[in-house]
């Protein structure tokens, strides 16, 4: 099942946002800990019923600033302190999913940049199973070839470590000056995977930023979509993602009944 929702509550506190994702029909909503994790877990546990209540399934999206490939300790262990309160906040709310921007390759190799990433994840599971949080660690593909994240090398970790993973689509077609695949890459993923979506501005360096997402744009996605149904969550991190997420929603749905048609 394709499930659609937006990132953020537009403003308006997570329990707002909750009840507008369900008004306007869609499925779930990513809870935005952009600068930092700043919700307690009481106000979390609210979060959570509510969404439970009415149906709306959560995911969240951990500080922005973090680096499990930093040669420097103080860095590191505060990444991944930002991580773990992230996973505890998500566990707290019956969110699965958590997700991140794992590092970045700076002077070192991708294959190094790499295996410190992993056994930073490995480390941070085991966190999670101690702790008993129902929390999936999803890093993200980036958006621009000086970070890492490549599909590839998020395929690698989950196939190594069995973290999930967080297709950004819109970051993969920025980090691929606009030469994208949707069909291929459909059929690298798993059945069950989270995913985000937006309008997107690039330059040579990649992704710039996210802009609104249009019909045409998402159109090529959403008919690949339709065409292999995976069980996924995606989220829309437009400027506008509310609406956009309705838009993408009812062009899935027209697809889908075309599809049946």
């Amino acid at each position: 099942m394709i499930k659609v929702g937006p990132a953020g509550s537009g403003g308006l506190g997570n329990l707002k946002g909750v009840v507008r994702v369900a008004a306007l029909g869609l499925d779930c909503m990513e809870v935005e800990f952009t600068y930092g994790v700043r919700m307690s877990l009481e106000a979390a546990g609210k979060v959570g019923a509510l969404a439970q209540e009415k149906k709306i399934i959560l995911s969240v999206h951990a500080p922005y600033y973090i680096n499990l490939a930093s040669e420097d300790r103080e860095k590191y262990e505060a990444s991944c302190q930002r991580i773990l309160d992230s996973c505890q906040r998500a566990h707290a709310m019956g969110a699965r999913n958590v997700v991140f921007h794992a590092g970045f390759y700076q002077k070192k190799t991708a294959e190094q940049t790499y295996r410190m990433i992993k056994d930073a994840i490995v480390d941070l599971q085991k966190t999670i199973v101690r702790k008993k949080w129902r929390t999936r660690l999803c890093p993200e593909i980036t958006g621009k070839p000086s970070q890492f994240g490549s599909l590839e090398e998020l395929l690698r970790l989950k196939q190594e470590t069995g973290c999930g993973i967080t297709v950004d689509f819109a970051h993969l077609f920025a980090r691929q000056q606009g030469k994208i695949d949707y069909n291929r890459i459909l059929a690298k993923l798993p059945k069950n995977f989270h995913a985000h979506f937006s309008g997107i501005q690039y330059g040579d360096k990649g992704e710039r930023r996210h802009i609104n997402t249009t019909q045409k744009f998402f159109e090529p996605l959403a008919v690949q979509l339709v065409r292999r149904n995976p069980d996924v969550t995606i989220i829309n991190e437009s400027p506008r993602p509310y609406e956009d997420a309705v838009m993408m929603k009812k062009m899935l749905q027209a697809l889908q009944a075309k599809r049946r048609g």
